[in-house]
């Protein structure tokens, strides 16, 4: 049910797809394995950045940006690069290195309206196409812009967050996506007794009760990972019920809302 995703499988998969979304509940460890990508198999190749509601067109593409004037002008506009553009020019300066722009939290911003017309650049197979920019933004674009072939694309989403989502059928079909799920062998390593009781019990009731929708919401390895006792306790009740209690108060739950009740009674008395 919940199959295990190593870092090389998604570094193969951005070689060949380019364009890549790692999606799952909160404590999966989506920006640590990003961050740990750029790190290590980018060499640092790269830089991450996060999206949230006002993230626009003009931040992510380019746009107009105030800049301080000559003389008696003071402030004025010219063209600004954005994100992707500034990317892709760093892509462009090492052409035989692959470059990663990782963007975190990619679902927190409506990523169709700010890709725009820049959209039809993410075709992994289909290296050379260009877009007319509406301003000059200098070298090396002007008013054409392309992704060079060795700038990869790395998002991460949390699939709990279903206030804001990707769901535009055209920008989906253009990422890869991989799931990302909680890791029983990594409570075991390095959680301790409470937390792997924790995580079983919680883990059955998810197996047992959830639908396929509401078992992406399993919590993550990460709210189990403490190896104190009196620490464990803690952490299970300013982290874990929260997020559970969120869970119920959205309607996440609601098929098995009992079992999630009775499983935070149980945290209290730990």
């Amino acid at each position: 049910l919940m199959p295990g995703v190593e870092e090389e499988a998604v570094a193969d998969l951005l070689r060949v797809r380019r364009f890549v979304v790692l999606q799952g509940p909160p404590g999966t460890g989506k920006t640590k394995m990003a961050l740990d990508l750029l790190r290590k198999t980018y060499g640092g190749c790269g830089r991450s950045i996060q999206f949230h509601p006002n993230t626009t067109y003009e931040n992510f593409i380019g746009g107009l940006g105030p800049k301080l004037g000559e003389g008696e002008f003071g402030l004025q506009f010219a063209p600004a690069q954005g994100f992707l553009m500034q990317a892709a020019a760093r892509a462009m300066e090492q052409p035989d290195r692959p470059y990663l722009l990782h963007i975190d939290e990619i679902n927190r911003a409506d990523l169709g309206k700010i890709l725009g017309e820049a959209i039809l650049l993410l075709e992994p197979k289909e290296s050379g196409r260009e877009i007319e920019l509406p301003h000059d933004f200098g070298a090396p674009f002007g008013r054409r812009f392309r992704l060079p072939e060795n700038l990869h694309l790395l998002g991460t989403m949390n699939s709990s967050d279903r206030s804001i989502a990707i769901v535009d059928i055209a920008v989906r079909r253009r990422f890869a996506f991989v799931s990302l799920w909680p890791r029983t062998e990594v409570v075991e390593r390095h959680g301790c007794a409470l937390m792997q009781r924790a995580f079983g019990q919680l883990l059955d009731i998810y197996v047992e009760h959830a639908t396929d929708d509401a078992l992406a919401l399993m919590p993550g390895h990460s709210y189990f990972l403490e190896s104190d006792e009196e620490q464990a306790k803690r952490s299970l009740r300013v982290n874990l019920k929260p997020l559970l209690e969120e869970y119920l108060a959205q309607g996440y739950v609601s098929g098995f809302a009992e079992p999630i009740r009775s499983y935070l009674q149980w945290l209290d008395v730990q």
